[in-house]
């Protein structure tokens, strides 16, 4: 990541629990090493990958100081910290600034469904409430409402909301939003399969979640599109491809942590309401992970 602009690969990453419920910590340092070691850009604890809807307060704060303590100031912290509740949300920022965060990401308000003027004036008072730089994260098929281009724009004037974690799904917005952008503001594909048509049309990165499992080639995959090696990252991608599909065959992050109790990384424990992994999927998980080279056939 540079000052001016934030750029690179950043792991969703996932949370760890154990068998009963509770966070495995001695999982998740070793998850964030492993990160750390395979060249990780950045890294994005607490997110929705991470269940954060889940984490009672002790629980979150406890991660994101985890995170910091294992990283070391090696890499940017960029800790979840989004509500649908206002208050909460400002709360919340400031609470992980304590714990040593550098970054903060924030979910546009799910459920509530506010217009868009009501998005700005939430992110405003957000931002008005931490030092913090912010990205602003647009996930519709999650809060059923989407962070329109012009809105983002407008977001991006406020001195530290600093980029945009786009998951909309929709080209053309973001490319939208890429033409009319400040300098500063940074553009990160929410999409691991739509990572190369968003750096091509400008964009400066993604926050991933196939990255909890294969963190060094989801990096590679980065730099070399960044730096317009595009034959190189588009192998890197045809060998992710069937990855990319497998890890989202339910709910994220449902997949991911299979796959992580595959390599022997964590427990593929979920909290409620969420579940295990079908078994009907653990073929095509594994099978996929074969093909990325992340598991022995």
């Amino acid at each position: 990541m540079t000052v001016s602009r934030i750029r690179g690969c950043g792991t969703a990453l996932v949370t760890p629990f154990t068998r009963e419920g509770a966070v495995d910590e001695r999982a998740l340092r070793a998850l964030v090493e492993f990160q750390l070691a395979e060249g990780i850009d950045f890294l994005v604890p607490c997110g929705s990958t991470g269940e954060a809807a889940t984490l009672t307060p002790a629980e979150h704060r406890r991660i994101v100081e985890i995170t910091v303590e294992v990283v070391r100031g090696r890499v940017p912290v960029m800790a979840g910290a989004g509500s649908n509740n206002t208050a909460r949300a400002v709360e919340l920022s400031r609470e992980m600034e304590r714990a040593g965060a550098t970054h903060l990401l924030h979910v546009s308000p799910m459920y509530n469904k506010p217009p868009q003027r009501g998005i700005v004036a939430h992110f405003r008072t957000v931002a008005e409430a931490t030092s913090l730089p912010i990205v602003v994260y647009n996930v519709p098929g999650r809060t059923a409402s989407n962070i329109e281009p012009a809105t983002a724009i407008e977001l991006a004037a406020i001195p530290n909301i600093v980029g945009i974690k786009e998951a909309s799904g929709r080209l053309e917005q973001i490319v939208a939003v890429l033409r009319d952008r400040p300098a500063h503001f940074s553009v990160l594909s929410g999409d691991d399969a739509l990572t190369i048509d968003v750096i091509r049309a400008g964009g400066d990165g993604v926050i991933s979640v196939v990255s909890n499992v294969v963190p060094g080639q989801m990096t590679a995959l980065v730099r070399s599109a960044l730096d317009g090696r595009w034959d190189k990252a588009q192998a890197i991608h045809d060998r992710l491809r069937p990855w990319m599909e497998a890890a989202f065959v339910e709910s994220n992050p449902i997949p991911v942590k299979a796959a992580l109790a595959m390599l022997g990384k964590a427990e593929g424990w979920v909290r409620l309401p969420l579940v295990p992994l079908d078994l009907a999927h653990y073929d095509q998980v594994r099978a996929s992970l074969v093909h990325a080279g992340a598991l022995t056939s």
